[in-house]
């Protein structure tokens, strides 16, 4: 055995003592901590969420269609692009939670809700084709994103497919061209043989 040494004792006390305080300070600070410490600006009060809840009652009440938008990997210049391309057509558009989206379409259309995958937003319109004619022309030119994965029209929830179906109906101008063109277009005719009749004559 090795001889006594009482200095080295006490240095070896020394450092234990150290280490306790050490241990003992970063349990304090771990209990007094909370686990969600540092994420409460994500955290959402329950009357904000009321707030949101009420705010998208208020969207389906004033619009004759309304759009569910699958927005994940969209960047922020398309995100901004895609607002000012709506707004500019008269179309809202809000990110919405999943949950209180659901809260706040229940029982306010027949049939079921369809899947919300992805990131949701919603756009909507007093004009019934508008929202989902302008998302669809909008993914069109970027990637297929934003998608739209369904919707509620006429009272009643639809799914992705059905909804870009609507998407695809011309709007009232365009149509209003067709028919004019589709009436225009005989009597161009019959004024082109006129002309080669006299010509002939």
């Amino acid at each position: 055995m090795g001889r006594f040494s009482p200095n080295g004792e006490i240095k070896l006390a020394a450092k234990a003592v150290f280490l306790f305080r050490k241990l003992k300070s970063v349990a304090i600070i771990i209990f007094l901590i909370p686990p969600w410490a540092g994420r409460t600006k994500n955290m959402l009060t329950k009357t904000r969420k009321e707030e949101m809840v009420k705010e998208i009652e208020g969207a389906l009440k004033k619009s004759k269609s309304l759009v569910f938008v699958n927005f994940h990997g969209m960047n922020v210049a398309n995100e901004t692009a895609l607002r000012s391309d709506l707004r500019e057509k008269g179309v809202e558009y809000r990110v919405s939670r999943k949950t209180l989206l659901k809260r706040a379409l229940d029982g306010k259309a027949e049939g079921e809700i369809p899947e919300l995958s992805g990131e949701v937003a919603i756009a909507y319109s007093p004009d019934m084709i508008a929202s989902p004619r302008e998302i669809y022309n909008f993914q069109k030119t970027h990637q297929g994103i934003p998608s739209i994965i369904g919707g509620i029209f006429e009272g009643k929830f639809i799914d992705g497919a059905k909804m870009i179906e609507l998407a695809m109906i011309p709007s009232r101008e365009v149509l209003y061209a067709q028919f004019v063109n589709l009436i225009n277009s005989p009597i161009q005719r019959f004024a082109v043989v006129l002309d080669q009749i006299a010509i002939k004559k």
